[in-house]
């Protein structure tokens, strides 16, 4: 097993993609500490200490993106820490409160303890790709995006996308910070993260498939770009274990999948599923060519059809009750 002996932080650890994280790297040998806001909140915390090794391996830590120093227990010991615990949430009624503040701090809280633990070597930062995708000028429909382009803030806070605006500013903050202090810092940039769900409750991106179950189009929009959360999990796992791995890694699926292609398969458990028309343009910028996650490929990740995130993520949807 790779990770046997070793410890690594996962932060926010009862998170979506978190609890993916904490999976793999359980699977793999790894002793994790992973922090929660309340380790005594069965419902946040049941379905990770109920994971295969997590009896052996797992600690849980409370900790407070706002807090200072609060991350120290978690990370003392650590060889690695996967910092995936931010706001993530595409409406607020205080972007600069319950978005901006809480990504930006937070990412610095735990990049200050970094400093102070001898013991981190490398620091991955769970970002998005909502810190690529609104460069100045725009993006057009012939424009490839990669790992060399960054959303402009200025243009994030015009279109009032606030949550853009947020993940942007963090992962700013973050590279500026990281250089300056010389932390090995790995970023990943998922996309619109679908696929099955361990923790007992909906969260945002998962909600946007039950919506569609319901025959609604949270976006309103024609086009849609999925990328699994199993693969998300596993990029952040691969990029510790690749000495080489480096800067950022763009993931999303290869390609677009239309609201009809989404009902067809969605139809196979509702058969007489009508998902809402859609719009022309959708508020989601999806103007870029498909070629988006070559570099992800060379950690050796074969990305999960979309048809096969969608099915598994209504599996275990239904397993849990949730619809």
């Amino acid at each position: 097993m790779n990770g046997e002996g070793k410890v690594v932080c996962v932060t926010g650890g009862s998170g979506y993609i978190a609890s993916w994280i904490v999976k793999l790297l359980l699977l793999r040998g790894y002793a994790v500490k992973a922090t929660v806001r309340d380790p005594n909140d069965q419902k946040k915390t049941d379905h990770l200490l109920a994971l295969d090794g997590a009896k052996e391996r797992l600690q849980l830590f409370k900790a407070n993106l706002l807090e200072e120093g609060s991350f120290e227990h978690a990370i003392d010991g650590c060889e690695a820490v996967f910092h995936t615990a931010s706001p993530v949430k595409p409406f607020a009624a205080d972007p600069q409160a319950e978005l901006i503040e809480l990504a930006v701090k937070g990412t610095m809280n735990v990049l200050e303890t970094c400093t102070k633990v001898p013991s981190v070597k490398r620091v991955i930062l769970t970002s998005s790709i909502a810190t690529v995708f609104c460069p100045k000028p725009p993006l057009g429909p012939n424009d490839l995006i990669d790992e060399t382009v960054f959303s402009d803030p200025s243009v994030c806070e015009e279109n009032k996308q606030w949550y853009l605006l947020s993940k942007t500013l963090a992962e700013d903050a973050a590279r500026q910070f990281a250089k300056a202090n010389k932390i090995d810092l790995v970023v990943i940039n998922p996309g619109f993260v679908v696929g099955p769900i361990l923790q007992p409750a909906l969260n945002f991106s998962v909600d946007v498939i039950v919506d569609f179950i319901n025959g609604k189009n949270t976006f309103n929009q024609r086009n849609h770009r999925f990328v699994d959360v199993r693969d998300v999990a596993l990029a952040h796992v691969k990029t510790l274990e690749t000495p080489s791995a480096s800067g950022r890694y763009i993931i999303v699926g290869p390609a677009t999948v239309t609201t009809n292609e989404i009902e067809k398969v969605l139809r196979e458990f509702y058969p007489d599923l009508r998902i809402a028309d859609e719009s022309e343009e959708g508020t989601s910028p999806l103007n870029y060519k498909a070629s988006v996650a070559e570099k992800v490929k060379s950690l050796g990740i074969e990305l999960t059809p979309a048809e096969t995130s969608l099915r598994d993520t209504v599996l275990s949807l239904k397993e849990k009750c949730l619809l």
